[in-house]
């Protein structure tokens, strides 16, 4: 540590600042299995941190998660960087394969598992040769190649950690890993250091959400993913509220009673659930005790915002974050939204929309989104080239178009990859998705391209409808036709049970491109309708 560094563990923020101000008793964690007190929590942590160490984890090394949202795994993540070590949580819907290529680029020794993924953590372990310890939660060791220490989580948990202090980390030590979805390319390790951690509960959560400690968060995204860590580990904890966790794939039914049952006050979503929520049978007052919404991942269309607010009478805002910059940086505020848009920089970060050439774009222009503020990684694990294409300075280069309008909003065209240029002309996906979502037979909807028999791109809507209406595809374009200009309307409408997405709910459009380019024949005329 260099004379001018702070100490500073991002732990120790979140838990020993209530403890120290008597709110030890107060409820910090709760889940369907056990719940535990600000007291509790500490306590378990630093018995975690002091297991660790007692497996030989060393400072600045890397501790992989692949672990349901519950009290075992927010203590994990906790215990770790109280360790000094870094915690990497990764996706539970990754296959075997997937998992054991994160083990063996992040060079770690300890996988921390749950049972229900035991079977993909022995497939994993056949690819990173340099793990030697395996912490299984309510599994059992009998599948794990020899030479491997199998220990039980139980046993980590109740470590004596008398004497046990938090390792001496500063501000930018590292504190965490996040891998990327991957799905245009390998999944790379984001890094992010402790100071971080504390910079997005005091941007983000205190200067957009008003986080207090009254406040129960509940959030659908799971705690591997950016923006659900934020929702129901950072935020909670700085607060001094209570995080709900909930173990189990999220449903409609499911998280209805959760909330009947908890009464949270803020909700965490993204699009594609908060149309699941009003495509199902769920009272109309379910959402009662929440007193704010929030949407992230993807962009809100203003129907789905206008439908939830009518319906169940919360108002969602939206916004826009990603795993390199940790959570939001750009969202629309309480009371001030602007249905459709993501709003304004959140305080601390600043945006600028910049062309294919780096220079900036005029208000009404699309241009290609850069942030800098202080969450921002400090690049990807041996990435060499690509953290010098995407961390240039303070500026992170986040891929999206994006432009800005005369309010001083920003409203998402979409990923830069994903923009449509049918006769020439730039045409986003969201707009023309916007249009075919307030038709009433539409439930969820992607656009992407597909090409005519002259090489030429089209729109193509590949539609999920709504239970019990039937989808006309000549209806559907005509609808488009007579709310947006012409060329913006889709020449195909391809009818899906579901849109495939990641694990954290975004859609995987580079899948319903491929799906796309193998129904629609280069060489001929598209079909204007095809059902699977």
């Amino acid at each position: 540590m260099t004379a001018a560094a702070t100490g500073f563990n991002a732990a120790s923020y979140l838990l020993d600042r209530h403890l120290a101000e008597g709110h030890g008793g107060k409820d910090a964690v709760v889940s369907p299995r056990r719940s535990l007190t600000y007291a509790g929590l500490a306590a378990e942590s630093r018995r975690v941190a002091a297991g660790l160490k007692a497996l030989g984890v060393r400072p600045e090394e890397r501790v992989l998660f692949c672990m349901v949202d519950d009290v075992e795994l927010l203590t994990g993540i906790l215990g770790a960087m109280l360790a000094g070590a870094v915690a990497v949580p990764v996706s539970t819907m990754v296959t075997g394969l997937d998992l054991g290529k994160v083990l063996a680029d992040a060079r770690a020794r300890v996988l921390c598992v749950s049972g229900e993924f035991a079977g993909q953590a022995a497939i994993a372990l056949g690819l990173a040769p340099e793990v030697t310890d395996v912490v299984l939660d309510r599994a059992k060791a009998a599948e794990l190649p020899s030479g491997v220490r199998a220990h039980d989580w139980n046993d980590l948990s109740t470590v004596d950690d008398h004497g046990f202090e938090p390792a001496p980390t500063w501000e930018d030590s590292p504190a965490l890993w996040l891998y990327t979805s991957g799905t245009t390319g390998k999944p790379k390790g984001a890094m992010h250091r402790h100071a971080g951690i504390r910079a997005v509960c005091e941007t983000y959560a205190r200067g957009v959400l008003d986080t207090g400690p009254n406040d129960k968060f509940l959030s659908v995204p799971k705690l591997f993913f950016a923006y659900g860590l934020g929702n129901s580990a950072f935020f909670p904890l700085a607060a001094g509220g209570t995080t709900l966790l909930e173990p189990a794939r999220p449903t409609p039914g499911l998280i209805a009673a959760r909330v009947r049952a908890e009464r949270p006050t803020l909700f965490f979503g993204v699009p594609t659930f908060y149309a699941a929520l009003l495509a199902s049978d769920i009272p109309d007052d379910t959402f009662a005790s929440v007193r704010q919404a929030v949407s992230a991942g993807e962009p809100l269309p203003a129907v789905l915002y206008e439908r939830f607010r009518d319906r169940f009478g919360v108002e969602i805002i939206d916004g826009i974050g990603s795993t390199e910059a940790l959570h939001i940086f750009l969202s629309n505020r309480p009371r001030q939204v602007r249905p459709g848009s993501t709003g304004v920089p959140v305080p601390g970060y600043e945006v600028a929309l910049r062309d294919e050439h780096g220079a900036p774009v005029p208000d009404g222009q699309p241009g290609e989104l850069f942030v800098a503020g202080p969450s921002i990684a400090t690049g990807y694990w041996a990435r060499y080239e690509t953290t010098k294409r995407v961390f240039q300075g303070e500026w992170l280069r986040t891929g999206d178009s994006f432009v800005r309008n005369a309010d001083g909003s920003y409203t998402c065209l979409g990923r830069f990859n994903d923009m449509l240029k049918p006769g020439g002309i730039w045409v986003s996906p969201s707009e023309v998705e916007e249009r075919l979502l307030q038709h009433p037979a539409v439930a969820e909807v992607a656009v992407v391209a597909a090409f005519d028999a002259d090489g030429i791109e089209k729109p193509v809507a590949c539609v999920v409808g709504v239970p019990g209406r039937r989808l006309d595809a000549d209806e559907l374009i005509e609808f488009c036709r007579s709310g947006l200009a012409s060329f913006k309307r889709p020449r195909g409408v391809v009818e899906l049970g579901e849109l495939p997405k990641t694990a954290t709910g975004k859609i995987r459009r580079n899948v319903i491109r491929e799906l796309v380019r193998d129904m629609y024949d280069i060489q001929a005329p598209a079909p204007p309708h095809l059902v699977l």
